[in-house]
Formats: structure tokens, sequence, C-alpha cells
């Protein structure tokens, strides 16, 4: 097995966790529940939107109606993405075997 380039996989894993991101934020402004009900903290019924709402809300910084916080909670998401490759490349790189020769 070849070792991963840490560049390269630490990037793709930032790029994803962005796309994945932004599109979970559109989805979010479409579901049924209101988003400011989900902040607001109305659990009487816990739907999938109310849910959806709240995991975001796990992001520090993060608040729903904010551009600002969005931005903050990108550059979460990117820090928490680049933690996750750089892991994953020195765990695969690491538990190499070197053949001797």
């Amino acid at each position: 097995m070849e070792k991963l380039s840490l560049k390269s996989y630490v990037s793709k894993c930032a790029l994803g966790a962005e796309i994945f991101y932004v599109a979970c934020i559109i989805f979010g402004f479409t579901l049924g529940t209101r988003v400011l009900d989900a902040v607001a903290g109305s659990f009487g019924d816990i739907s999938g939107a109310t849910l959806h709402h709240e995991l975001f809300n796990l992001l520090p910084g993060f608040t729903w109606f904010s551009f600002g916080s969005f931005i903050v909670g990108a550059i979460d998401i990117a820090i928490f993405a680049v933690i996750f490759g750089w892991y994953m490349v020195w765990m695969h790189n690491s538990s190499l075997v070197s053949e001797a020769k």
C-alpha cells in the first residue's frame, strides 16, 4: 500500500465537509418546521426538522439567520475536517508495515 498525501487528503476532506455544510444549511431552510421554533427550544414534539436545526446549535458560535454565524460555522467545520483528515492520514501512514529488503 502507498502512503497517503497529507495535503491532498486534508484538502479533499475540508472541501467535502464545506460542500456538505452548505447543503445542510440550505436543506435546513427548506424544512417544514420554522427555524425560529427550533431555536426557541419548543421540544414538545421533536420532529426531524427540529433535530436538524438543533444539531447546528452544537457548532460553537452558530445561530440561524446570521451571515457572520454562517461563516463561523464554516470555519468550525473546516477546522474539524482538517483535524479529521490529518488524523486519518497519520493513522493510515503509521500503520503501514515497511517490507525489509
